[in-house]
């Protein structure tokens, strides 16, 4: 079904965020010895950036992130793609400490930099036609396949700029493609390292994720780096099909050092009788904007849409979400929860859009934040927009101190204020984390999580 695009005035001129690393030679840069089909997409993908004007607080969906004061472009060189290959002995220690907390996997794939440096898959699984490739590599191996589904129906260009933006100029990235009826018991592991060599930059990868019909896939993808000395752009398109009665479980851990900014663009689509469950938990970066939309698209469709975000200091995260009803008896759950201390900032904007015909829709939208300081703040803005008379939607939000009872609870019981509070902290977070019960993912969130909490 397409989708309307709204025409906003540009400020600032039509050919905003056009500069010398980011422009039309940089995408010629990247075409060149592509399949006509890739070059043409990049090129049509440039051509919808540049029309479309930076978006500016006096749009809905970017009132609360001053994009102008948060990112700069012009200051940005373009992240160059490299070979690359993953030497565990001469990893960075925060990188292998990640992959060590990992449990046993189905497969992993390490990104350094922007460049897919290592790739291994079960032999069971591949002999079952189960793929897991890099996305330079599926070019010529899968070119049907991405042909016809990257950057198309789930994130074409049209979306938005950022969206176009990463169309144009992305350089890598994964493609994992579960063929019908096979099912994986265990997690896809994707492990991506940014260097302090990366700082200055901006990186631009795409995920791909087809579960056939009757497939099971979970996919875990954790971005992380050390703090940045210069504003590093991190640009991650995600596009995830759930074709009939196929269960998927995506899951995004970010966990970047200050100076990058973040920019993660999700779209998932799920057919009849699929599931097809989210989970973004946002720890780290200066600054984090998701843009989630999920997409059900026939009867029985289910998405839980799961959300946890801990921020401290200066940070600053921006959700927007939206749950897209556009077939009948299909349900979708959103439960976004955040804990914020010192100056930090959260910002959620969700709406439940149910399209005429979509009947019997069952969906719910929920917004908690707990603040831990007189100078954090949250905005939550829940919204419906329904076009079907025959549909059970709510929506919710809360901003709140700590629960004093609780702590003075814990506390009579001789347990220090730190501990009371962080116990209090992990309590209100935790349902998130009960509801995706994902081997090793739920211990390794609630580690760093406390590791946090812990300064």
């Amino acid at each position: 079904m397409a989708e309307s695009t709204k025409i906003q005035e540009p400020i600032g001129g039509i050919m905003e965020g056009v500069t010398e690393a980011l422009n039309a030679d940089a995408v010629e840069a990247l075409a060149g010895g592509e399949p006509v089909w890739l070059a043409e997409r990049r090129r049509e993908a440039w051509s919808a950036y540049e029309r479309t004007p930076l978006p500016t607080t006096r749009l809905e969906e970017w009132r609360y992130t001053d994009l102008r004061r948060k990112l700069k472009l012009d200051s940005l060189r373009r992240g160059e793609w490299a070979e690359r290959t993953f030497d565990r002995s001469g990893a960075p220690e925060r990188l292998v400490q990640a992959m060590d907390a990992d449990r046993a996997a189905s497969g992993h794939l390490v990104e350094f930099d922007g460049a897919v440096a290592h790739v291994d898959l079960l032999e069971e699984l591949a002999a079952k036609g189960v793929t897991l490739t890099p996305l330079r590599k599926a070019i010529s191996e899968q070119g049907e396949l991405l042909e016809s589904l990257l950057a198309t129906e789930a994130l074409p260009a049209s979306a938005g700029k950022f969206q176009a933006l990463n169309a144009a100029l992305w350089t890598d990235g994964v493609l994992l493609h579960v063929p019908r009826g096979v099912r994986l018991e265990l997690p896809v592991r994707v492990t991506r390292w940014f260097s302090a060599e990366s700082a200055g930059a901006a990186h631009f990868s795409r995920t791909l994720i087809i579960a056939e019909e009757g497939s099971q896939v979970s996919y875990v993808d954790e971005v992380l780096s050390d703090d940045l000395p210069a504003q590093t752009l991190i640009s991650s398109a995600v596009e995830v099909f759930a074709r009939p009665s196929a269960q998927v479980q995506y899951v995004s851990l970010q966990r970047l050092g200050r100076g990058a900014f973040h920019l993660s663009q999700q779209r998932t689509l799920a057919e009849r009788d699929s599931t097809l469950d989210t989970l973004n938990v946002s720890l780290g970066a200066s600054t984090a904007r998701l843009d989630l939309n999920a997409r059900l698209l026939g009867p029985g469709a289910n998405s839980d849409m799961l959300g946890l975000y801990f921020g401290d200091e200066d940070q600053h995260f921006d959700h927007n979400t939206s749950q897209d009803h556009v077939a009948p008896h299909a349900n979708s759950d959103l439960l976004y929860k955040g804990a914020l201390d010192g100056d930090a900032r959260a910002v959620f904007r969700g709406i439940i859009k149910v399209h005429p015909g979509a009947q019997q829709t069952d969906a719910y939208q929920t917004n908690r934040n707990l603040l831990l300081s007189e100078e954090a703040r949250a905005d939550s803005l829940p919204n419906l927009e329904i076009e079907a008379d025959d549909v059970r939607c709510s929506h919710g939000a809360t901003v709140g101190q700590l629960d004093q009872d609780s702590l003075f609870y814990l506390m009579s019981r001789g347990m220090p204020r730190s501990v009371a509070e962080r116990l209090v902290v992990m309590g209100f977070l935790g349902e998130v984390l009960s509801r995706l019960p994902l081997g090793g993912v739920v211990e390794k969130i609630s580690g760093i999580v406390e590791e946090k909490l812990h300064g």
